[in-house]
Parts: C-alpha cells; sequence; structure tokens
C-alpha cells in the first residue's frame, strides 16, 4: 500500500494555507463592465482576494463596514451620488480603515491632490500594466505609497515649481471663474471679448495642470493663488 503524499513537500504559493494571508480587496467602479475585468483581472493572482464589488460610493461605503477589505480599488468617477474623492474621505475616517488605492483614467494636478488630502494610500491609471496593479495593491496594503509614472512625474514638478505663475489677467479671470461666472459674463465684466476670454482659460488650465474650470478653482484655492 503506497504512502500518501507529504504535506510537507507541497509548494506554497502566496495566499494559501501557511503562505503570505492574500490581500483582500473591494472594487468600486460604476460600469459594470470595467468592473467585471477588473474582478477577472484580480481572481487571477492568488495572493489577492476579491471580498466585494460596489457600483457606488455609498455601497462601496456600506459594503466596507460588512467584509472589512485592507484595500479598496476606487475610482474617482462614480456618476450619481457621492464620489471617489469623498467616498475615499469617509473610508479613511472609519475603524478599521482600509487603505484605498484609486484607480482612475484622470490625472490632472486637481484629481491627484484632493485624492491624496481625502487619504488615498496610492494613485493608478488604467492604462497600467496588471502586473503593475498588483504591486500598487501590495503596496497600498502595507501603507506605502504606489503611483503612476505620470503621476509621480506631475506631483515631482510640482514640488520643484509649487507655484504656477499667472498673469496679473490670468489671476483676474480666475477670481471671476471662482465666482461661477460664465464665459459671457467674465468678458462683460473686465472689457474683453469672450474669445479672449477663452484663450486665456486653455493657458490658465495648461499652467495649472486641469481641463476643467472647477478643476481650475480647486487648483487655485489650494496653491492660494486667488485674492
Amino acid at each position: 500500500m503506497s504512502e500518501p503524499p507529504k504535506t510537507a513537500e507541497t509548494p506554497q504559493t502566496p495566499g494559501t494555507a501557511g503562505g503570505t494571508p492574500p490581500v483582500r480587496i473591494l472594487v468600486c467602479d460604476d460600469h459594470a463592465v470595467v468592473r467585471a475585468g477588473l474582478l477577472a483581472l484580480l481572481h487571477s493572482a492568488p495572493d489577492i482576494e476579491v471580498v466585494g464589488e460596489a457600483g457606488s460610493g455609498e455601497e462601496a461605503l456600506a459594503l466596507a463596514r460588512k467584509v472589512n477589505p485592507d484595500v479598496v480599488l476606487m475610482d474617482l468617477q462614480l456618476g450619481a451620488g457621492i464620489d471617489g474623492v469623498e467616498t475615499t474621505r469617509r473610508l479613511r475616517s472609519t475603524a478599521p480603515a482600509p487603505h484605498v488605492l484609486v484607480l482612475t483614467t484622470y490625472d490632472t494636478d486637481a484629481d491627484v491632490t484632493r485624492a491624496v488630502e481625502a487619504g488615498a494610500t496610492g494613485y493608478l491609471l488604467k492604462a497600467e500594466r496588471p502586473e503593475d496593479l498588483f504591486a500598487a495593491v501590495h503596496a497600498a496594503a502595507q501603507g506605502r505609497p504606489a503611483l503612476s509614472p505620470p503621476v509621480a512625474d506631475r506631483v515631482m514638478s510640482r514640488l520643484r515649481d509649487p507655484r504656477p505663475t499667472l498673469t496679473p489677467r490670468e489671476r483676474d479671470i480666475l477670481a471671476h471663474l471662482a465666482r461661477g461666472l460664465a464665459n459671457h459674463a467674465i468678458a462683460r465684466a473686465l472689457f474683453i471679448s469672450e474669445a479672449t476670454v477663452k484663450t486665456h482659460l486653455r493657458r490658465i488650465y495648461d499652467k495649472l495642470g486641469v481641463d476643467t474650470r472647477a478643476g481650475a478653482v480647486a487648483v487655485a484655492k489650494e496653491q492660494r493663488l486667488l485674492p
């Protein structure tokens, strides 16, 4: 009668009994197709365990309280309801607080700043390779920052030159923008054409590293560029 195989000779893989516990992850993305793709990808990693999925910020908050994930993979734009930044802020204020790894297509300075200030441990772009995503998940689980190269470059550039230089006219337009004025109203207030306002706005966006009016105002407030 043959002897049964010895368990000591059975190789252990990460996430299996006797090995490193898998990272418990909750995925939050409002696009069902994107979410399904992420789940399939994460399930292929033996050292990552998906413990839940959410299609909204509110759903992610409720589910996190039930499953206690180590990491929440968070999209920034979540459709109706609270966005990814506010969801991150609320998750980080809970106890125990999971780490949040942002996974998004947006890499403007305003988006990165808001996410980090809300408590995100890492900021990854959806164009990253699967192995980079897996590495970032493990880094986030250990509380170590994980940034996509383009995001890291932006952060370093801002550290080297933290205050963008705006012309007096650009500052005037930015101040009116912060008051919620539309382009035609800004043009009337400053006695310039609406086309000139649009030209100045494009330059302001480029200097601040944003692509929306709200983003420009957010960065301007953060950098104390408003009067």
